[in-house]
């Protein structure tokens, strides 16, 4: 739909690649930019396109939900369609913050989202914004209702292991994601990074972070 697969074989590819990893589901989070279109619209290109994939799907292929990876805006907590944009039947909604200095209406606003019952809030690859934000930012984060994701190559890299695994360690990071996009460039590294948690951690984070990843998914709305 944007910058992933290039086509249905690329896309089936990686879901061969993450089954290889252990993964059973994936949460499918193309890009939606309120300003580029409507939700509606969105939507409607979503699904025109995993029908096209779903009709090739082998037998053993992960359940795919779908969501959206949801690029902040200020005023995004008056958008109408705000909980249309979740993953699958879940309250969990992902969310791309700024890539610069956030201010204190957005801090607001995120509480205010935090907040609602009818979305739960996860901030995507939150490595990507550490050194933008300032320390007591982080800590208000920290001590909200805001769910952290991270992405594996955050545990993978060398140059940010040691960061990766004391968020994680001081329950600072509730999900990692694979942010796959290519076979190339930005395959699934999930399979990498669980052995690293693993080895470094121990099996205790790993089945505490499967555990709750699986409940955020079932904890869905009942008024939706």
């Amino acid at each position: 739909m944007d910058d992933g697969s290039r086509d249905t074989a690329e896309s089936l590819s990686l879901l061969r690649m993450q089954i290889s990893q252990g993964i059973d589901t994936v949460a499918a989070t193309p890009h939606f930019y309120a300003n580029d279109e409507s939700a509606e619209a969105f939507l409607e290109r979503r699904q025109a396109s995993f029908t096209q994939l779903r009709a090739q799907l082998p037998a053993d292929a992960p359940c795919i939900l779908l969501g959206a990876e949801v690029r902040y805006y200020q005023g995004i907590s008056r958008m109408v369609e705000l909980e249309k944009l979740r993953i699958g039947d879940s309250r969990l909604l992902l969310l791309e913050m700024p890539f610069y200095e956030w201010t204190e209406y957005t801090v607001r606003e995120l509480a205010e989202l935090a907040a609602r019952g009818t979305v739960r809030i996860m901030l995507a690859h939150v490595e990507r914004y550490l050194r933008l934000q300032h320390r007591s930012v982080w800590e208000r984060i920290f001590d909200s209702d805001l769910l952290i994701q991270s992405n594996a190559d955050f545990f993978v890299s060398l140059a940010t292991r040691h960061k990766a695994l004391t968020l994680l360690r001081q329950g600072n990071i509730h999900f990692l994601g694979s942010d796959c996009h290519n076979l190339t460039t930005r395959p699934p590294k999930i399979g990498h990074a669980a052995q690293i948690i693993q080895k470094k951690l121990g099996d205790a984070f790993l089945s505490q972070m499967s555990e709750f990843g699986y409940a955020a998914l079932a904890d869905f709305n009942s008024e939706s």
